[in-house]
């Protein structure tokens, strides 16, 4: 487990001193994998490398497995070669020189508790298998493709047997079709040993597929933190709601409360929907709707729906996004199992599904 409380880390400049992490509290359950999410500049990274031990915070204390290795106020301080962690980078650091099996070796063969060559080549044969490239083991690292030293940097921290695993955007230097595959791989890595993981990302895709918990992070602070399904399909934040790019959003007012729903008062019509947190009638919020839960109809059979008109549509394969103008919004719609698309120009009924629309107070 990780414990962090109370974690903070300045950064002077030449004008202003600002908080990179801002009072930080954070728990990472013992074999889960937590990631933390949020745009650049955010803290995350700044986050990550102060669990690691390559940074040195200004307050606060961190836990690993419940030893302090680090708490300013107390004169401790823990060197990141000390701490039980492995770590992956946004850059490979592959050294060019060595085979693949060499470079995962080489942790094992540097520093005071130098493994002897055999036993290292046992451990680092071990977790190649573990990534799925022990049949490479001999090959030159220049051989290898982006996602093969990806793995590679992935085994080499393996090696060293750490409590946990620290994954600081490995991701963002491979190409589309990669970055799927690694990610998987990273996450079938993680479940089979059940090792405790903070991965970093600024990629909402990422965050969403690999994590047991998502951290959303903005200014050195946490906005929110919940298992995957709950951050994406029901923030509690606005700022959670528009970061994980819910692109419907419709100002409006409430009219009523019961329990947790709301009636929402829109510009084109009155909605019930989910309410994110206590707040009165006449509380302004803003209510998000994903667009796959705007649902399409060229006839309005439960009239209830808004009338609009298909300004344009974009085929993706799977399904259909519609951008639909209702009034003076336009609404994004993502339709699925469609054989044939709405044209430019046609009339149609949208109809949000009330159990996934959410309402949170609008922030001045």
């Amino acid at each position: 487990m990780i414990e962090i409380r109370g974690l903070v880390k300045r950064f002077e400049g030449r004008a202003v001193t600002r908080n990179a992490v801002d009072g930080v509290d954070l728990e990472v359950p013992d074999g889960k994998l937590v990631t933390l999410l949020g745009p650049s500049g955010c803290g995350k990274t700044t986050t990550l490398r102060l669990i690691a031990g390559l940074e040195r915070p200004d307050a606060g204390e961190i836990r690993i497995g419940g030893r302090v290795v680090c708490a300013p106020a107390e004169g401790v301080f823990v060197g990141v070669h000390q701490r039980p962690i492995g770590v992956v980078f946004q850059s490979y650091a592959i050294w060019p020189h060595m085979t693949a099996v060499q470079n995962v070796m080489f942790p094992l063969r540097s520093g005071q508790k130098r493994l002897p060559k055999a036993e290292a080549r046992e451990r680092a044969m071990a977790a190649l298998e573990m990534v799925g490239l022990a049949d490479l083991a001999d090959r030159p690292a220049p051989a290898l493709s982006g996602g093969q030293q990806q793995r590679i940097s992935l085994a080499r921290a393996l090696t060293r047997e750490p409590e946990v695993l620290l994954l600081d955007e490995p991701l963002s230097n491979l190409d589309a079709g990669l970055r799927d595959r690694v990610r998987d791989e990273i996450r079938a890595v993680q479940q089979r040993l059940g090792i405790t993981t903070v991965f970093v990302t600024h990629d909402q895709d990422e965050a969403l597929a690999v994590s047991d918990e998502v951290v959303v992070m903005d200014k050195g602070r946490i906005v929110e933190r919940g298992p995957a399904q709950e951050i994406y399909a029901w923030p509690r934040e606005e700022f959670t709601a528009r970061f994980m790019g819910i692109s419907n959003s419709l100002p409006g007012t409430v009219i009523s409360r019961t329990d947790d729903r709301a009636e929402i008062e829109l510009g084109h019509g009155r909605l019930i929907c989910l309410a994110a947190g206590q707040f009165p009638p006449g509380t302004e919020v803003n209510v998000f709707v994903r667009p796959e839960c705007l649902v399409l109809s060229r006839k309005n059979s439960a009239g209830q729906g808004w009338k609009g008109t298909v300004e344009f549509s974009i085929y993706r394969g799977d399904c259909w996004d519609y951008h639909v103008r209702v009034g003076d919004t336009v609404l994004r719609s993502r339709m699925y199992r469609e054989k044939k698309g709405l044209g430019h120009g046609e009339p149609v009924w949208v109809v949000p599904e009330q159990e996934s629309a959410i309402a949170i107070p609008a922030t001045a």
